[in-house]
């Protein structure tokens, strides 16, 4: 979860030697199935894409992210560079100390993703409706694991079972100090 402020004034604290906001709402903010989903359902788009979000899009998505009530209208107008940079930077956090390690040259996905398709991964995967409320990327990553998980594994090639049978060969060799 965020928490901006939005509609403060800027100042400078001397104490400290920083800028600070003084005032303002502060806005939790979740970027999330949840929130994808929303803005999906007004635009009738898949929001995740590579084609560009105009300023009353990305500030619907805002809205869809906010998760304190009854937040006015105007303050959503009211959000600094600094605040877009914040949500920005939130948005596209990893929150996982989960990894992968890609093939090289592995041409990217050109599948389109919806939340429909989303929650259609959860159902197959058997993932819980309430990691709808986790933050998106945290979610993917959970998809992709289940998904790598229940893969086949992928058959060796003959060259790769004869590389490995000479290393273990090679091993057996030196462990019983034989020559073969």
């Amino acid at each position: 979860m965020l928490e901006i402020k939005v509609g403060g004034v800027e100042s400078y604290d001397d104490s400290k030697q920083e800028f600070v906001i003084v005032g303002g709402t502060p806005i939790q903010l979740e970027h999330s199935l949840v929130s994808l989903s929303k803005w999906e359902q007004e635009y009738e788009k898949p929001f995740i894409s590579t084609t560009e979000k105009t300023d009353e899009e990305l500030v619907f998505y805002v809205k869809c992210m906010t998760l304190t009530p009854e937040v006015p209208e105007e303050l959503y107008l009211k959000l600094s560079d600094e605040n877009i940079q914040d949500i920005n930077d939130y948005i596209n956090k990893k929150m996982s100390a989960t990894w992968f390690s890609d093939a090289p040259n592995a041409p990217p996905s050109r599948e389109i993703i919806t939340a429909e398709l989303v929650y259609y991964w959860m159902t197959v995967f058997n993932i819980p409706f309430e990691c709808q409320y986790w933050h998106l990327n945290r979610l993917f990553t959970l998809v992709r694991v289940c998904n790598i998980k229940q893969a086949k594994p992928k058959k060796m090639s003959r060259a790769e079972v004869a590389q490995r049978n000479r290393e273990l060969n090679e091993r057996r060799r030196s462990q019983l100090g034989t020559k073969g």
